[in-house]
């Protein structure tokens, strides 16, 4: 007589557990309804220094339209793997702002012609990283963090340190402003006008672009193991040097949005205090973009932003003056920690997230 051995089946909590790490989405909503829930409480208690209500919420999703965008932008240039990561995405933003600056607040065009000029500058500047990391083969973190320093000096000096705040640029700040919803918006709160002109555009495209497209599945395929793709015919280096290219013109329509967001076209507006790279960077990561490439989804890292937008909202009500940025940043590195700690947990147990 043959002893079968049945292997049992998880149970519901194993289940659910093997769910929560390996759908990142399903994490993210938790924690997101844990951070809600728990400033809340902290301002029912008094704790807080103002209401941390849905109005605040709403209005705090301003931040979150160019944090997200940037990490869309990160989520392309690290799925195609290598290495691939963008330090000098702040800094593109900063000299794509100046450029949009000049021509849009002192040569006096249209604002249509001025942001396909600080798209297509954003676009080139991702070029030279793409074709000093795809064509020339050059480390990614190198080579980024080089361009940063270029481009970062190049903002400052193109107008001698000064920001270009005319009437036409400040009129911009238009683009930010929070407007209610069409047929419900009297039930819910204003929602930053900048979520449905950018955020929502740019998240469809890059879906699209990763999911219905032979540049996506490309990219994927580069990202997992570029050798295979060489010798399955996928053209590596320019799908790795588009993905840059497309990194940079994502930055150029946010240098747009944070000229609009300031009311001005700032030299230090991608690059002031800890920059926009590294939340970006953060946001990707938490979103569940694999470092190593081959990995990420969009759901992902719209809900990262949410998180850390919503994280940092909450900060700022708790600690008063310069303090509540410090801890910002102290959040920034513990949840940077804490994602890296779980990418590699999940791997090790399930294989990786999907």
């Amino acid at each position: 007589m043959t002893e079968i051995d049945v292997k049992a089946e998880p149970g519901l909590g194993s289940r659910m557990l093997r769910a929560v790490l390996t759908r990142r989405e399903i994490l993210l909503v938790i924690l997101i309804v844990v951070v809600v829930v728990w400033m809340t409480l902290l301002g029912y208690g008094g704790y807080l220094t103002g209401p941390y209500n849905p109005d605040y919420l709403a209005a705090s999703l301003v931040d979150a339209v160019p944090l997200a965008m940037l990490a869309l932008a990160e989520l392309l240039v690290i799925v195609s793997g290598r290495g691939g990561i963008d330090l000098s995405i702040g800094a593109i933003v900063s000299l794509t702002g100046m450029v949009f600056g000049f021509a849009s607040g002192q040569w006096g065009w249209p604002l249509l012609p001025a942001i396909l000029l600080a798209v297509a500058v954003g676009g080139a500047l991702g070029a030279v990283n793409g074709f000093l990391v795809a064509r020339l083969g050059f480390p990614a973190l190198i080579t980024t963090l080089a361009t940063y320093y270029a481009f970062k000096s190049l903002a400052v000096v193109i107008n001698a340190q000064q920001p270009i705040s005319t009437p036409s640029i400040q009129s911009l700040y238009s683009l930010t402003a929070s407007v209610e919803i069409p047929v419900i918006g009297h039930d819910i709160p204003n929602v930053p006008l900048g979520v449905f002109t950018f955020l929502l555009p740019a998240m469809v495209l890059v879906w699209l672009l990763l999911q219905r497209t032979t540049f996506g599945r490309r990219l994927f395929a580069i990202g997992t193991n570029d050798v295979a793709a060489t010798w399955s015919g996928v053209p590596v280096a320019g799908t790795r040097m588009r993905a840059y290219v497309l990194a940079g013109v994502i930055a150029g329509f946010v240098a747009v949005y944070t000229t609009g967001q300031f009311a001005s076209a700032r030299p230090d507006a991608g690059t002031a205090g800890n920059g926009l790279a590294l939340p970006a960077i953060t946001i990707a990561v938490l979103g569940g973009v694999a470092i190593t490439g081959g990995i990420g989804r969009v759901s992902g890292v719209l809900l990262a932003a949410i998180l850390v937008t919503w994280l940092n909202a909450g900060i700022l009500l708790l600690f008063e003056g310069n303090e509540g940025t410090q801890f910002q940043l102290l959040a920034l590195g513990a949840v940077l920690v804490f994602c890296a700690l779980l990418n590699a947990y999940t791997t090790r147990k399930y294989g990786g997230t999907r």
